[in-house]
């Protein structure tokens, strides 16, 4: 066996040593010789084998070409690497890039992808396609598998009619390109951005308003790059591109966790951070002031109660530990009066349970759908998201100067007073008479 496949091997149209082409066809072959394919106009990108910094194994993965520091943004077998040299990318005729190891002819890694006519190719921004010669669409690309680093033109987010999710996860250190610990990921109900370690969530952005991603600065062009994001029916995804040919930028998730937007330096050859991290003060620290808690920068310490709310440790608060949260200070009852207390200003809060319904568009209309469950504490609306209602705790909120959105706590009439408790009443009315559309999203 081991016979018939170096035979095959040597039987297809293999390239000499320190060649680079630009595509491979079903009849030909990439080795572990220093064999690359380069990107076909601009020789931007190189595909090949490689080993990490003090390490052995081999992984076949795309860089910047012509970058001082050696820069890998993609990894095919990043789960499975080579101890040796005796791989070989090949192309089968119906279209599969297959990794295999002319050694044992193991397949460590492949597309599963199929196409009539096939090509292998990797295109000046950096994307591996699989191209069908037959129609010219793309039957695979990598961009639609990222590794740690969101490069220009590539996509993060949901795709909503094929179910595609783009997301960034580390590599687990950087001699190790396998699954790290940390994930950068777009939350596709309240459109957001969400780090986590493992499980555990260490950084969230704050809903899309349609102008930034809460408190965040707007989304305008800078001297490096220039972000969109694009939020309809069908699609959910940022995107960015270089404002020009001469500026190349890259987004990165480091293996310690720290996300990066970071631009080359022609002269020096290095990568210099534009975005240091997109965690910017102490309340950006996910639930910094614990359940039911609001964090605003501007007070010292950060964390308080909102209005209507106590701690629920006050002996903790005392000596500064906010990480108990705060309770209503006068427990709901479904069938006594209650009210809407409104926050301006918000970061909206994260529940692992939370309903989205973006038909409903109304501030009455969402308040009354809140006011039909007796679980639901509190809800916010707006014409690009809809109407997002939160049951149980009310977890990493905060205040900003700028940006934000209109959160609204459900509590006790009595926390309002006799203008409140009249508002309430007619509300109540109004219920029975209103019928809506229960087409929500769950987690």
């Amino acid at each position: 066996m081991r016979f018939l496949l170096l035979l095959f091997c040597f039987s297809l149209i293999c390239f000499h040593k320190s060649y680079a082409i630009d595509s491979i066809r079903p009849n030909q072959a990439l080795l572990d010789n220093t064999e690359t394919l380069v990107s076909t106009r601009q020789d931007t990108f190189e595909l090949g084998f490689f080993s990490p910094r003090n390490s052995k194994n081999r992984y076949v993965g795309i860089w910047y070409k012509n970058v001082q520091d050696f820069t890998v943004v993609w990894v095919a077998n990043r789960e499975n690497p080579l101890t040796d040299s005796s791989g070989v990318l090949t192309m089968t005729p119906t279209g599969n890039v297959v990794l295999q190891s002319n050694q044992s002819g193991v397949t460590i890694w492949s597309s599963n992808s199929s196409a009539k006519n096939p090509s292998l190719e990797l295109l000046d921004s950096g994307n591996l396609v699989v191209k069908d010669g037959g129609s010219g669409s793309y039957a695979w690309q990598s961009f639609d598998h990222p590794c740690d680093t969101q490069i220009a033109g590539m996509k993060l987010g949901w795709d909503f009619v094929t179910g595609q999710h783009w997301y960034l996860t580390s590599w687990n250190s950087l001699q190790d390109p396998s699954i790290g610990n940390y994930s950068y990921k777009v939350d596709p109900r309240l459109p957001q951005v969400v780090q986590r370690r493992g499980k555990e969530i260490v950084y969230r952005s704050g809903p899309w308003d349609g102008v930034r991603f809460g408190g965040d600065p707007p989304f305008y062009d800078n001297p490096a790059f220039r972000p969109f994001y694009i939020f309809n029916q069908t699609h959910l995804y940022y995107i960015f591109e270089n404002i020009d040919n001469s500026s190349v930028t890259r987004f990165w998730v480091h293996p310690s966790g720290s996300l990066q937007q970071l631009k080359l330096n022609r002269g020096t050859g290095d990568w210099v951070p534009i975005v240091f991290s997109l965690q910017k003060d102490e309340c950006d620290t996910f639930g910094r002031c614990g359940p039911n808690g609001i964090c605003d920068n501007n007070r010292n310490p950060v964390c308080d109660c909102p209005t209507g709310f106590v701690p629920k440790v006050p002996r903790d608060w005392a000596s500064l530990d906010s990480s108990g949260g705060c309770i209503l200070r006068t427990k709901l009852n479904c069938s006594a009066e209650e009210g809407f207390k409104r926050f301006t200003h918000t970061k909206l809060p994260y529940s692992p349970d939370y309903l989205v319904n973006r038909s409903v568009v109304i501030k009455q209309h969402c308040e009354l759908i809140c006011r039909r469950n007796c679980s639901c504490v509190a809800y916010s609306v707006s014409r690009l998201t809809g109407c997002a209602i939160w049951f149980r705790e009310l977890v990493d909120v905060r205040l900003y100067d700028v940006g934000g959105q209109d959160l609204y706590i459900r509590m006790a009439a009595s926390e309002f007073g006799k203008k409140a408790c009249a508002n309430v009443s007619i509300y109540i009315i109004v219920t029975k008479t209103w019928h809506f559309r229960d087409s929500f999203s769950k987690t």
